[in-house]
């Protein structure tokens, strides 16, 4: 600890001096102002009041009283002029016990009750409170209230008939609370609640009243069951009767309804047997019926199987012959009008041509007709062939001269088939009248040749 203040004594050494008197100076306002607020500055909690005295204030009413009083919140005290005094306003609970008290009709009663009352906050009684009762001890105001209520309450009972005070607590108390509320008003008291917890009488009178009250009942009660009996036998008898009407009711409709039902049956009975009766009449013209129909369903089943047997098939393959005999006609068709329309053609050539048509048809198959001529001739085979010669040498050029003889021969036999004269086609030249080709300029004339046939173009007339 001594090094601590020894530490300190260092600081505040090292520590300028104005600063050292403005940190006491500030010290010094705080203190001052804790002391202030310690001494001068006054709370006030929800269950009390403060009374602010020393100095005059002027009511609400317009009286000038020498106190201020706060009700809640803080107050602060004017230093030296004012002192402050605190007064507890919570609540005061007074029991009350009056005997002998004479109510209306001169019988005494015993009242018991317990009465809440507390200091008033009421700004217009709160000042008779505080002239009457402060720093008076809580159960002096305690006494002096229930001092007034006891009065209070005898005057209310002398006003009430013991009925009234017994049968009606919260009437009496309410009468008891309104003859007490300007006596406590003027006390600067406030009456919170006032209950009524006994009332009796010395005399018994009011156990009389319950006797008589309970012996009423009892005998009302009597008279109420008795009643209640007779009127439960007569409810009784009368449902009995009820009940013996409804059931002989019952009875009289189940009989009716068993003769409806009886008729019913022979109604239905009877329509039964007319209609066995119809069916077994009717069962062989039904049966001869359904004969003839089944008769008709097999003709009609008959006729279907043939027509699916026989007739659908038969009709099937004769579509499908004239089918196939139209898919093969139609390529002899297409080929006869193609051919009919070459051979048109050919005609209008023929016709155009001036007769001169089948001469520029060898021309242009020339060679097909000399290779058909030269394999004609390649077929004549000779096997072995003997020549004797004269001496004049001619017998060999006469054989190697056979082949093309031959092939003039062929080509002879082709003029006389087609009609024309190849050799004079070839040629260029005009058929003489003797059969003979007339040479044309420019074209040679073949040997051998031979007369075109009669008709032929370039042939005599």
């Amino acid at each position: 600890m001594t090094e601590v203040l020894r530490s300190v004594a260092a600081a505040a050494n090292d520590v300028p001096e104005p600063v050292i008197i403005g940190v006491g100076a500030a010290l010094g306002l705080l203190l001052v102002i804790t002391f202030v607020v310690k001494n001068l500055l006054y709370i006030c909690r929800p269950n009390e009041i403060l009374i602010f005295s020393g100095r005059r204030q002027t009511t609400p009413d317009g009286r000038q009283v020498g106190f201020r009083v706060v009700f809640g919140g803080r107050g602060v005290r004017v230093p030296v002029v004012e002192s402050v005094v605190r007064m507890d306003v919570s609540n005061i609970s007074v029991n009350m016990q009056v005997t002998g008290a004479y109510s209306d009709g001169g019988i005494p009663l015993s009242v018991s009750a317990v009465a809440n009352v507390k200091i008033s906050t009421d700004t217009r009684f709160v000042g008779n409170a505080i002239e009457r009762f402060l720093g008076v001890n809580r159960n002096e105001i305690g006494r002096v209230a229930k001092e007034t209520l006891e009065g209070h309450l005898r005057g209310v009972l002398a006003t009430m008939t013991p009925e009234e005070v017994n049968e009606d607590r919260l009437k009496f108390a309410k009468h008891l609370k309104d003859s007490a509320n300007p006596d406590l008003e003027k006390l600067g008291l406030g009456l919170d609640t006032l209950k009524i917890q006994h009332v009796a009488d010395d005399r018994q009178y009011l156990e009389s009243l319950g006797r008589k009250r309970i012996a009423e009942i009892l005998r009302s009660a009597e008279v109420s069951e008795s009643d209640a009996v007779r009127a439960a036998e007569e409810a009784e008898a009368a449902a009995r009767a009820r009940g013996q009407v409804a059931v002989t009711e019952a009875q009289t409709a189940v009989q009716r309804k068993q003769n409806e039902l009886r008729q019913i049956r022979a109604e239905l009975d009877g329509a039964a047997r007319a209609e066995e009766e119809t069916a077994l009449a009717a069962g062989p013209q039904a049966r001869a019926e359904a004969e003839r129909e089944l008769q008709q369903m097999r003709g009609e089943l008959e006729q279907l199987r043939l027509e699916a047997d026989v007739t659908i098939p038969a009709e099937i393959e004769r579509q499908v012959r004239e089918l196939h005999a139209a898919g093969q006609a139609a390529p002899i068709a297409a080929d006869g009008e193609a051919m009919a329309a070459a051979l048109a053609e050919v005609a209008n050539a023929w016709r155009d041509s001036g007769g001169k048509a089948l001469d520029m048809f060898v021309l242009q198959n020339l060679d097909p007709i000399f290779a058909e001529v030269a394999r004609a001739a390649k077929r004549l085979k000779v096997g072995e062939v003997s020549l004797v010669d004269s001496g004049d040498g001619q017998t060999i050029s006469g054989y190697a001269a056979a082949y093309p003889a031959t092939v003039a021969r062929l080509l002879d036999e082709v003029t006389r088939t087609l009609g024309i004269d190849i050799a004079q086609v070839i040629g260029g030249g005009a058929s003489s009248g003797d059969g003979h080709a007339v040479a044309r300029p420019g074209l040679p004339v073949a040997a051998g040749s031979t007369t075109l046939p009669p008709g032929h173009p370039g042939s005599p007339a």
